[in-house]
This record gives C-alpha cells, sequence and structure tokens, in this order.
C-alpha cells in the first residue's frame, strides 16, 4: 500500500452501478421528428433506440399526463393491444424505421436523464432512465435526440375543473392516435392557427364544433383557414371569453360566453377545448441542465440553440416541437421532420442545410390577454392548481390550501409583501402556497401560474423564473422504481447500514477479508 493513493472511503466514484445497456443513438419521442431522426440515424449505421411513451397507460390519462386529455377518454383507452395498434396504424413511418433497424420501445416513459456536470460527477456514463408499467431501467447512450413535443397549456375559469375541459393537443391525441375521444358538440377557445386547426379536425372526425370563442377582436389564424370553417357552419366570435363552465358528474354541459363587461350566452356543448397556445415539453432537458430562455416567438421556455439542433450540452440535441413549436398542420409536421434529420446528421458528425424557420407568433402576448380577461370575468375563489385545490385567491394571497392551516402571521402576507422583499419566483410560490406540487407534475397550473404571477406584480413574463422540473418527470408508481430483487441484496451487505455506529463496517470493506477484522473487534456479525 505504500505510495499507493488513498480512495475516499465514502466518496461514490467507481459505485454507482453501469447502466443495463449503452446504445449508440437513443431518440426520445417517436413524433414526426423523432421518427425521422431515428430513420436518418439508421441509414447512415448507428445502433439506434426510439423510445416512446405512447400508448400512455389510462391511470396516466386521468392525471391528464403527458397532455391535457380532461377525461375525455373511451374505455377504449384501457385495452393496450388495441391502443398499440392504434398508434402503429396512425404513425406508419414506425414500420419504416423498423425495418431500418431501429429498435422500438412503445409504451415506455423517458423519467429522468442524467450527465456529469455540476453536483454530479460519479455517474460512468450517460444515463436515461426509462420505465414502463412493470420495471424502471437505466439505458446509457452515445448521442441523445430529444424530441419530446409540446404540451398543452391551461388557463383556469369557473368550472374549468369539470370533466370536458382539454387541451388541443390532447384532443388531436384522442381523435388521431387513439380513436378514443368520447365527445360530440365542442367549443373551442382560441382562433390562432392550433385553435383553428383543432376545429377543421374535430369536423373532419364528424364532431360538432358549436363555436370559437375569441378574446381578441379579430381572428388571430389563416383568414382562409377561418373563412372555411365559416363556410362549413362554425360560428367565430370575436371580442369575447368564456365566464363559466356548467355540468355535472358526467362532466360540461354548457358554457357562458360573452364580452368582458356584456352580456352573455349560453352554448351547449359536452366538450370546452384550450387552444389558446401549447409550449415546448423541455422538463428532460430541464432536468439535464441543458440552457433555456423565454422566447415568446418560440411559444415559451425553448431550448438555446445557435442552428436549431444543437443544444448548451455535449452529445445531447433537439427536434421537433420541443425545440421551439414547429407551427401546426402539414406545413408543422414537414419542418419537425426536417428538423428530425438535420438532429440525427449533425449527432453523426454530417453537415447539415439551414432549417427554415417557424413563422413568428407572439405568444406570451395572446396568453396574457386571455389570462387577463379570465380574471376579469371570474372571482378568485376559481381553483388554479387542481391537485392541491389551491384557489387564484390563495396565490395571490400566498396562502397554502385550505386543508392546511394559516397561522395569523402567515394570513398576513401576501403576493405584494412578498414581491417588496424581491422579484417573485416561482418555485417560491409552489413552497409557500403548493400549487403546481400536484400528481399531474404542473401540467395544468405551471404556464397559468407564471401570468397570474406577472400581472399581479405588474412584471413581464420574463421576470418570473421557470418552475424547475425534477425526475422522475412522469408520475410513476414506487413499485415500478423499487427493486424488490431483495435476495440477491443480501448478499451485498446493505443490511450492515442498519446498525447501531459502533457496529457498523465501512462499504469497501463488505465483503472482503477486511471485514473479519471489523467482527472481530466490534464483537460480533453484523449481517441479518
Amino acid at each position: 500500500m505504500a505510495g499507493a493513493p488513498m480512495a475516499d472511503p465514502h466518496a461514490l466514484n467507481g459505485k454507482l452501478p453501469r447502466p443495463d445497456r449503452t446504445v449508440e443513438v437513443l431518440v426520445i419521442g417517436a413524433g414526426p421528428a423523432g421518427i425521422a431522426a431515428a430513420i436518418e440515424a439508421a441509414k447512415r449505421g448507428a445502433q439506434v433506440l426510439l423510445v416512446d411513451e405512447n400508448p400512455v397507460s389510462a391511470s396516466l390519462m386521468g392525471l391528464d399526463t403527458p397532455l391535457y386529455f380532461g377525461g375525455r377518454m373511451t374505455p377504449a383507452v384501457q385495452r393496450q393491444a388495441r391502443m398499440i395498434e392504434q398508434l402503429l396504424a396512425a404513425s406508419p413511418d414506425l414500420e419504416i424505421a423498423m425495418e431500418l433497424g431501429v429498435e422500438v420501445a412503445l409504451g415506455t416513459y423517458a423519467w429522468g436523464a442524467f450527465v456529469n456536470g455540476p453536483g454530479l460527477g460519479t455517474l460512468p456514463e450517460p444515463v436515461v432512465g426509462l420505465a414502463d408499467e412493470d420495471r424502471a431501467w437505466m439505458v446509457g447512450f452515445g448521442k441523445l435526440i430529444l424530441a419530446t413535443g409540446a404540451r398543452d397549456i391551461a388557463l383556469s375559469f369557473a368550472g374549468w375543473d369539470l370533466p370536458g375541459v382539454m387541451g388541443a393537443n390532447g384532443l388531436a391525441s384522442l381523435l388521431d392516435r387513439y380513436d378514443a375521444f368520447s365527445g360530440s358538440r365542442i367549443v373551442v377557445l382560441g382562433s390562432g392557427d392550433l385553435g383553428l386547426e383543432t376545429a377543421r379536425r374535430a369536423l373532419d372526425r364528424g364532431l360538432e364544433v358549436a363555436a370559437i370563442i375569441e378574446v381578441r377582436d379579430a381572428v388571430q389564424g389563416n383568414p382562409a383557414a377561418a373563412a372555411d370553417l365559416r363556410a362549413r357552419g362554425v360560428e367565430i366570435l370575436t371580442g369575447q371569453v368564456i365566464h363559466r363552465a356548467h355540468g355535472g358528474l358526467d362532466g360540461v354541459g354548457r358554457v357562458d360566453v360573452g364580452p368582458v363587461a356584456g352580456p352573455v350566452r349560453s352554448i351547449e356543448c359536452d366538450t370546452v377545448c384550450l387552444a389558446v397556445g401549447l409550449v415546448p415539453a423541455i422538463e428532460l432537458l430541464n432536468v439535464l441542465g441543458g440552457a433555456l430562455s423565454l422566447d415568446s416567438g418560440r411559444g415559451g421556455h425553448a431550448p438555446v440553440t445557435h442552428d436549431g439542433v444543437t443544444t448548451s450540452l455535449p452529445d445531447i440535441y433537439v427536434a421537433g416541437d420541443c425545440s421551439g413549436l414547429a407551427g401546426s398542420g402539414p406545413e408543422g409536421a414537414a419542418r419537425a421532420t426536417a428538423q428530425g434529420v438535420a438532429a440525427a446528421r449533425t449527432a453523426l458528425g454530417q453537415a447539415t442545410m439551414p432549417l427554415a424557420a417557424a413563422p413568428a407568433s407572439d405568444s406570451l402576448g395572446y396568453q396574457l390577454d386571455w389570462m387577463r380577461a379570465l380574471i376579469a370575468v371570474s372571482s378568485d375563489t376559481v381553483i388554479v392548481c387542481q391537485c392541491e385545490e389551491v384557489s387564484r385567491g390563495d396565490l395571490l394571497g400566498v396562502q397554502p390550501p385550505r386543508y392546511l392551516d394559516r397561522p395569523a402571521r402567515m394570513a398576513a402576507r401576501d403576493i405584494h409583501s412578498l414581491n417588496a422583499d424581491g422579484p417573485v419566483n416561482q418555485d417560491q410560490i409552489k413552497r409557500l402556497t403548493r400549487a403546481c406540487m400536484g400528481a399531474c407534475q404542473a401540467r395544468r397550473c405551471r404556464e397559468q401560474v407564471a401570468l397570474i404571477l406577472a400581472l399581479a406584480t405588474q412584471s413581464p413574463v420574463d421576470a418570473i423564473p421557470l418552475a424547475g422540473f425534477r425526475a422522475p418527470v412522469r408520475p410513476l408508481p414506487l413499485k415500478v422504481l423499487a427493486d424488490w430483487n431483495e435476495a440477491a441484496a443480501m448478499g451485498e451487505g446493505w443490511d450492515v447500514w442498519f446498525g447501531i455506529p459502533s457496529q457498523w463496517v465501512p462499504y469497501q470493506d463488505i465483503g472482503s477479508d477486511r471485514e473479519a477484522m471489523h467482527i472481530a473487534v466490534l464483537g460480533g456479525d453484523m449481517h441479518l
């Protein structure tokens, strides 16, 4: 041992197990961008694993994960075999990918991703945490392409917690991917390209579109698309907002709409579809520590990238809506596909052509107009965070939910007293009020809480820091994350950790000849 470097027995270096396997290129997300990236990488001879969480389990759909499904699924979503058939029929390019040798893992969730960096330096290699309905495991990667898409933005109004209030991407998924939508007559909120495309999709699937509601005084999307919808009998109401959704156990039955300060009218419907906007699904990149910036033209917080695909982290790339919204309709799908090809080529060191930019938009300004109007027509008793039952009044009063105690000193504070102490931080608000702490992992409230805080403090939205994400970024049962193979672990000495300090055997000595010396000194065998 003379002259040999002394290892720190308390350090984790070399103690973390290697992942179950390692692949050359790992693609997360099997939408147009992800499939295109996997196909391009396979064509160039790479070993490719393509992972997609669809078909999503019925239990996750009930938590509005990963999209805002609003409880409008038919019982067909509980039949896994049928869901896989529907998914393959809706994504024919998956068959092309498999024929090229791409390994496709459907129904598999990417719940975390980890690389060595500040605060973490003991990983044997970069890894992604995966899970299905039965187990969780780690996969190492050489190159990682995130094509995780976009998720719905939800905004609160009276009755928005009824079944039948859902998001545009959630509706598109139930209609096109699963053929499992249970509604028949919908009202669409928002007349941008997303809202117009949502109405067209619903009509094409035989649904009735009762109305499109637009808070601004003019249609925000393609005028030709709006004219086509009017010709098909869809009423577009501008300068109006939803005041309340009415319904019961079965969900929405009618809505009240009208100007902010004017009379309201009732419209019968069973579904309210929020098509005010989408936001890039950047959860995994945020957990990895990738740089993000708030960009209204790209849909909100989006990856910092100089070429549309390369992130601030080595060997990690983005494609499709998660890199900044690609747009809706066939044009958006074409841009996402081109971006997937570019991501694969860049990851493998190949030259790429410059990518065409998506149409410019002012998504944050539009969302603020909607949020401002919705606040004006509803009381502070409206629930903002459905999971934790936090009302808008609780949020602005910086109070915990009503199922917790509220001491007098706590009741004396509000958003203005908090703002006087320094800029409002959404993570701080989350800890004080529990808003965004529920099982949906803030998918229904993260963006609207930021908008409400910005309006209440008269701050620009970019002054409200992004509420951070943590792994697991998908709700997972503990039985999936736990290692139940305790019989094998018994022989590795894990049980000595539960002894009293005077009998502790150092980790590095467990199973070695030195363990006998410790036993002799301590006077007993610590193993159970």
